[in-house]
């Protein structure tokens, strides 16, 4: 194997091994804790984050495939693997991040990790030949849910840090209204570059606990976070019909 896919191996290795060694070591902040810091902007319902399951089944299943000694020079493999290495790696050491209850760094990680993504993913986009149904399977859809749920994770987590900094000021509705609609138009601009199913999808999910957690107590923000929802759902799944270039 080479450098890279040993390093990817690794990174996988250490985004999941790092909640368990968090969880049963009792180091730190839990994420629960951590995000109670700061939760009166705006919430998710804690169901949403079972999605880390999925998450860490795929990159499992992207790790291996990226190993195979058939895959070693693979051209498209090429172009994602740092950036995949950059945000898998990342999602490591956020846990370690918000354990220590170092929230500007969690910002910085959880920002970094979202941004190389989601670029890798449109420069693989755009490399042709189109990938087989496996390779799609393997990297581009796993890697897609990733970025996708970094991207709200990642606006809940600024808010998350402003609110526990007491830098949020007078106006939590106006700056949770600004996270849903930033979230909104974030996921609107990456689908229109390249669309994708599992890329949306994700972030629909979390809109929509957004909407559960919210429902009672901030209606405007709850209303807003369900319509973000659908919009996105609907455009994701429009960009992902079978004449679309779509990954």
């Amino acid at each position: 194997m080479s450098a890279g896919q040993v390093a990817v191996l690794a990174a996988v290795a250490f985004a999941i091994g790092s909640p368990i060694l968090q969880s049963m070591a009792n180091i730190g902040l839990s994420p629960s804790e951590f995000s109670r810091s700061g939760d009166q902007t705006l919430r998710a319902a804690g169901y949403a984050f079972s999605i880390w399951g999925l998450i860490y089944a795929g990159l499992v299943a992207f790790g291996v495939y990226q190993a195979l000694p058939s895959k070693r020079k693979d051209p498209r493999l090429a172009v994602i693997r740092g950036p995949a290495l950059v945000a898998i790696a990342g999602i490591g050491l956020w846990i370690w991040a918000s354990a220590f209850d170092a929230r500007w760094a969690s910002v910085a990680i959880i920002l970094v990790s979202a941004a190389c993504l989601t670029f890798g993913l449109q420069r693989t986009a755009r490399a042709t030949p189109r990938p087989d149904l496996k390779a799609r399977a393997l990297v581009c859809w796993p890697l897609s849910l990733l970025a996708g749920w970094l991207t709200i994770a990642g606006a809940i987590n600024i808010l998350t840090v402003l609110t526990a900094e007491a830098l949020i000021g007078p106006y939590p509705r106006a700056a949770a209204l600004a996270g849903v609609a930033a979230v909104l138009a974030v996921a609107l601009i990456v689908l229109r570059s390249h669309g994708t199913l599992l890329y949306g999808a994700p972030i629909a999910w979390g809109l929509v606990a957004v909407w559960f957690a919210e429902n009672g107590s901030k209606v405007d923000v709850a209303v807003l976070a369900l319509v973000s929802a659908v919009l996105v759902a609907a455009y994701a799944a429009w960009q992902s019909r079978p004449t679309a270039k779509a990954l």
